[in-house]
């Protein structure tokens, strides 16, 4: 029996863990489960999934003793012919379900370049490092029986459009009249190879890393250095100090979390890792890794002169996305993603939307109109599941019964016993106010407004309030909000919100346009060499 939360529909009402106490852990409103519980606790966990207020808990079919959900109505378009997805992950998986789910009945091949089928990444930085679950327990639940070929430990080497083929690093071609990609992304690794080998130097981004990692922290090693302060590295830290280890993080910000939430709540993630323990330094960087002459990790020498002693550490410093497979296309496909529109369709070098390709997941960088039409990326959970389903439906729909993906988006984390949650976009704001509760008593609300309206909320242990503020999001309501709300303390003054300057991911290409006359111009990507 397999189980997963969707924990940016969670809110905390701890249903699950009165029902199920064995399975599901409330510490605040923090939620930590068994993504594996054992068959004596069906009936248990059967009972906290039909009780919980927002049906946030995924079951595998066949714990519910039903039989396989039949297909829906034959979608306004495509039913039959041959789909393939590339990207056996979250958003792959949910994808081929929901094609079968919308009535399409032709071959589905899904290709991943894993050896496992597709697994829940949030608890490798959570529960798997801390023990409470094995590696090997992380599955996703299979929401529905979907009749696939599935591809495991396949890697896709290039996508040829006109010919409609993917080609396979086994010299194999699957061919296509849709594709859908969804290939995700990896952890970035450090730099300098060499270093990058010693013995204690990891990543963390699959289950392997995971079990890796999970191995070496057991060890109790003197000191663990993590080097980036972002949502993973904070997480680690949160595990390493409640393993009681000793753990120092390096951050080239001024604080936590910066790049994601902006200053002012950076500056509150600053005190928590503080106040838990963490040597944390902000303003500096590691420039090398030292051996001990045996191949493994000894010390880390950072930019401001100084050298730190440490067994483990942990490279957190952020993620590539998987699209070097791509650069030869014909797709904008770079550093940044793939382009597509606001239906998960890609766009070629040209700016031309195409007919047959389209994009979902950590890959996907599209248009939102909630945020002045900016193409972003976002490696959400909930995105990856949100719009895997449109691209699905747009698949095998035709151009008047098409979806557009208009989602806001939601995250959370938990670090050091806080909840954290955002739902928008944080880093599109210029000022913040904090709207109910104290940021000393690290329970609050946060809500950012970009030129008069809100534009995306943050809540510390405030979960509940998460889908209020998002339909003042939706609804563009002026900032700052103008009533009072439950645990506001004193008037309300929006500061700002010390976000960083807005980057357009432009590295590593050039756009060439050749050509005069308009039938012939055409514009082509020169790629720089990968490294």
């Amino acid at each position: 029996m397999k189980v997963v939360v969707d924990l940016t529909r969670c809110q905390g009402y701890g249903q699950c863990a009165f029902l199920a106490p064995d399975v599901f852990t409330m510490r605040e409103e923090s939620l930590l489960y068994d993504l594996d519980p054992a068959d004596e606790r069906r009936e248990h966990v059967l009972r906290a999934a039909a009780a919980c207020p927002v049906q946030a808990i995924h079951l595998d079919w066949t714990a519910t003793r039903l039989t396989p959900e039949p297909p829906g109505p034959p979608a306004r378009g495509m039913t039959d012919g041959r789909i393939v997805i590339v990207g056996a992950s979250l958003a792959g998986a949910r994808a081929a379900g929901v094609l079968r789910r919308e009535g399409f009945t032709g071959s589905l091949t899904v290709i991943g370049d894993e050896p496992a089928e597709p697994y829940d990444r949030p608890p490798l930085s959570k529960q798997v490092l801390m023990g409470q679950v094995a590696p090997d327990h992380v599955m996703l639940p299979h929401l529905r029986e979907v009749e696939a070929e599935w591809l495991w430990g396949t890697r896709a080497t290039g996508l040829d459009v006109a010919g409609k083929r993917v080609l396979l690093a086994d010299g194999r071609e699957v061919g296509f009249d849709r594709v859908l990609l969804a290939t995700g992304t990896r952890a970035r690794p450090w730099p300098h190879e060499d270093e990058a080998r010693l013995a204690g130097v990891h990543t963390l981004r699959s289950i392997r890393d995971a079990a890796g990692l999970r191995e070496a922290l057991a060890a109790r090693p003197n000191r663990v250095l993590i080097l980036g302060a972002g949502f993973t590295g904070s997480e680690i830290a949160s595990v390493c100090r409640e393993l009681d280890l000793p753990v120092t993080v390096v951050e080239r910000g001024p604080a936590p979390l910066v790049n994601a939430l902006g200053g002012v709540i950076g500056d509150v993630a600053a005190q928590l890792h503080r106040e838990h323990g963490v040597d944390l330094r902000c303003g500096t960087t590691v420039t090398s890794l030292e051996g001990d002459g045996q191949g493994r990790l000894r010390a880390a020498h950072l930019s401001d002169g100084s050298t730190i002693e440490a067994e483990v550490a942990v490279v957190a410093l952020g993620s590539v996305r998987n699209v070097e497979w791509l650069l030869d296309s014909g797709l904008a496909a770079g550093v940044w993603g793939v382009a597509c529109d606001a239906g998960c369709r890609a766009v070629d070098t040209n700016g031309l939307v195409t007919d047959d390709v389209f994009v979902a997941g950590d890959i996907a960088r599209f248009p939102h109109p909630l945020y002045q039409y900016q193409f972003m990326t976002l490696e959400h959970w909930g995105n990856a599941v949100t719009q895997a389903e449109i691209a699905a439906h747009n698949m095998v729909s035709d151009q008047t019964h098409r979806w557009p993906h208009l989602s806001v988006p939601v995250f959370w984390s938990s670090q050091f016993g806080v909840n954290i949650k955002s739902v928008g976009v944080p880093t599109f704001a210029d000022e913040l106010v904090v709207t109910q509760g104290s940021t000393d008593e690290r329970r609050f609300v946060a809500v950012y407004g970009y030129k008069g309206r809100i534009t995306a909320a943050v809540t510390f242990d405030q979960g509940m309030w998460l889908e209020f503020y998002q339909r003042l999001i939706e609804r563009a309501t002026p900032f700052p909000p103008a009533f009072r709300h439950v645990d506001m303390r004193g008037e309300a003054r929006p500061v700002p919100a010390r976000v960083p300057e807005r980057l357009v991911a432009a590295e590593g290409a050039t756009v060439v346009v050749t050509g005069h006359d308009p039938a012939e111009r055409r514009a082509s990507l020169l790629h720089a060499p990968q490294s």
